[in-house]
């Protein structure tokens, strides 16, 4: 009978000594493939002497598990003391050697993410490790601060005072990142979720991302937006209207269009409980499928819908002949645009069979009549352009590379089979032609490919001349007015400014990634720098626009103060002076105490002896 397992022994670190380093792990046995046991250790950290230094992986696990490791009793585990479950109540002594850093945009964000309650959210999301929180702060401000890769933190952190204690070298960042799963980001998503108010109005969009490398799944060509010949991934973010945060992200494969991506995204919102929020998405995310979806759901929701659809065209066709507007359309004075709004009645069968119909369904019509003016201008220049070019092809008796292009009265005989050379003119392929001549029907021989003649697409120009100017909405379980639709649907080009703020600013327009572990990780630490930044961006915004140029100057003003540090004694934080002061009243954040320009005498008034005199009492003689 074999001797029983001592359950310790999973947990007891040893030294391992392999290619001259020494690591502190800890040895189990494994079945191999031949059915022998085999010996296999599993590092925690380093030993430098008998000084241990923990790795990643000791520091991602949560604090019981990390007080179940049996250490030897001659090993160095000082560093030990200072993380959170192993210290005692009271101020921490300061260990460390003096230290005079940078800490005035960090502290800054420290307090934006203590205001936004995302390091409480992560606390809870990584069942209290602090020094987990503390690295995946440190990360998330590291880019926003510097504008530099993680290959540089570790050095970072030698000049300024950052969240994090331990030193974030590139090995240590990509085993912290891999540690993050999808779990931890549905529990994030799930408290943020928890934390919004209720009929919350939420921005939907995408934004499409170049990659350097090609070994994730979701990386795949698309329309990159840079036009670069990079693959691409598709990020996906939720922005409140009224907080001006992220609550939502996720990535899609680059070649995934928006319309498509919408269903799993309405299914991610709701597993989180995002249940009374009403969405508004742009004109990427149009489709039939994608309002009945919402009819089912339930969902409240704004969507900008394309003018060539045909509830949206039957609608304006009945309208009929007019000057500058339709009768039946209103005019706002303020903004100069014709209205119009009008009832859908639809109904939608599910997947059970039964019939549900839609809850104040609104078709939002409106008409720009100087962009009308202007699009039947270009129209109408754009149609002699093309003539004249296609005049001189024809002329030319040029030939056509391909047959893209189509005609149903094309001539398989070939009548103009002898046609000449055009003489070193430049041949055009047929979906050039229709690219560049798209208002015209191109006809030419098969056999040949020489053009024989081309007429106006009047059903083109034709559905051009109609839709000029306009544009349209619909609302779901809204009670909007045309024009509050509108001013409503304006509020997502702070979305907009986000995504310049996230791939500027954030350095996050290249996708530097390889892993499929680490993925996860990367898009989590981003989540939480886009709520610090977001929340830097808005109070600028609104409050300090007018002293400070962008957001960043904000932060570049608080960088100079300092925090010093002196072994046994309690850190200083050089004061608060000028618009650093502006940036805290603005922000809502109180200096920390004896750093604000008010200072309030602490003399101890010394008492006289003796029986204090009594209070003159004035007494009426009359």
């Amino acid at each position: 009978m074999s001797r029983p397992v001592n359950p310790a022994t999973a947990y007891r670190l040893v030294a391992h000594t392999t290619h001259g380093h020494v690591y502190a792990s800890v040895q189990r046995t494994v079945v191999g493939k031949d059915g022998r046991n085999v010996r296999r250790h599993r590092h925690y950290g380093v030993l430098e002497g008998n000084k241990f230094t923990p790795w990643a992986e000791f520091l991602a696990l949560p604090g019981e598990e990390r007080a179940k490791f049996v250490f030897p009793p001659e090993w160095d585990l000082s560093l030990l003391d200072r993380l959170s479950d192993r210290r005692g109540p009271g101020r921490p002594v300061l260990d460390c050697e003096a230290r005079n850093r940078l800490y005035g945009d960090i502290w800054l964000l420290e307090q934006i993410a203590e205001k936004t309650k995302i390091r409480r959210d992560l606390e809870v999301v990584f069942d209290g490790n602090k020094e987990m929180v503390d690295a995946i702060m440190a990360l998330a401000m590291f880019p926003y601060l510097t504008k530099f890769s993680f290959s540089r933190v570790e050095r970072w952190q030698r000049n300024v005072k950052s969240p994090c204690d331990f030193p974030l070298s590139p090995k240590t960042i990509t085993k912290l990142t891999q540690s993050i799963t999808e779990r931890h980001r549905t529990e994030l998503l799930s408290l943020r979720a928890s934390r919004l108010g209720k009929d919350e109005f939420c921005a939907v969009d995408s934004t499409s991302r170049s990659a350097y490398g090609d070994s994730l799944a979701d990386i795949r060509w698309g329309k990159n937006k840079e036009h670069l010949p990079l693959e691409q991934i598709l990020s996906v973010v939720v922005y409140t209207l009224s907080s001006h945060m992220p609550v939502y992200y996720r990535t899609f494969p680059g070649n995934m269009p928006d319309s498509r991506s919408l269903e799993v995204i309405l299914k991610d919102l709701r597993e989180a409980g995002f249940l009374d929020v009403a969405l508004f998405t742009d004109r990427g995310y149009d489709s039939l499928k994608n309002m009945e979806k919402y009819i089912l759901a339930g969902q409240a929701m704004l969507m900008s819908v394309k003018v060539g659809q045909k509830f949206v065209m039957d609608r304006i066709r009945e309208f009929g002949s007019y000057d500058s507007c339709p009768g039946a359309m209103s005019i706002d004075p303020e903004t100069e645009l014709a209205f119009f709004q009008c009832d859908m009645e639809y109904e939608v069968e599910s997947t059970n069979g039964r019939t549900k119909r839609a809850d104040r369904l609104k078709l939002n019509l409106y008409l720009d009549a100087r962009r009308r003016a202007m699009t039947l201008l270009r129209l109408r220049l754009e149609l002699d352009s093309q003539r004249r070019e296609l005049e001189e092809l024809l002329r030319k008796r040029s030939r056509l590379d391909d047959a893209a292009g189509q005609d149903p009265r094309e001539d398989d005989e070939g009548q103009d089979g002898g046609a000449e050379d055009d003489g070193g003119a430049r041949a055009r392929k047929g979906k050039d032609i229709r690219r560049a001549c798209g208002y015209y029907n191109v006809f030419y021989d098969r056999r040949t490919r020489v053009m024989k003649s081309f007429e106006v697409n009047e059903r083109k120009t034709a559905s051009c001349r109609l839709l000029a100017g306009y544009f349209a909405s619909v609302t779901h379980r809204l009670d909007f007015s045309p024009m509050e639709a509108y001013h409503h649907y304006k509020l997502r080009d702070e979305q907009e400014k986000y995504f310049e703020q996230m791939k500027d600013q954030m350095v996050a327009d290249r996708q530097r990634c390889w892993s499929e572990e680490g993925w996860t990780g990367r898009q989590l630490i981003l989540f939480v720098s886009l709520i610090l930044g977001s929340q830097v961006r808005h109070v600028w915004r609104t409050k300090l626009k007018d002293k400070f140029s962008s957001s960043l100057e904000i932060l570049d003003e608080m960088r100079c103060i300092r925090c010093i540090e002196h072994p046994g004694h309690a850190r200083k934080i050089t004061p608060f002076v000028g618009a650093q002061l502006e940036i805290c009243e603005a922000f809502g954040f109180e200096p920390p105490k004896g750093c604000d320009k008010v200072y309030t005498s602490i003399r101890k008034q010394e008492r006289k002896r003796g029986r204090p005199k009594k209070k003159e009492v004035e007494v009426n003689n009359d």
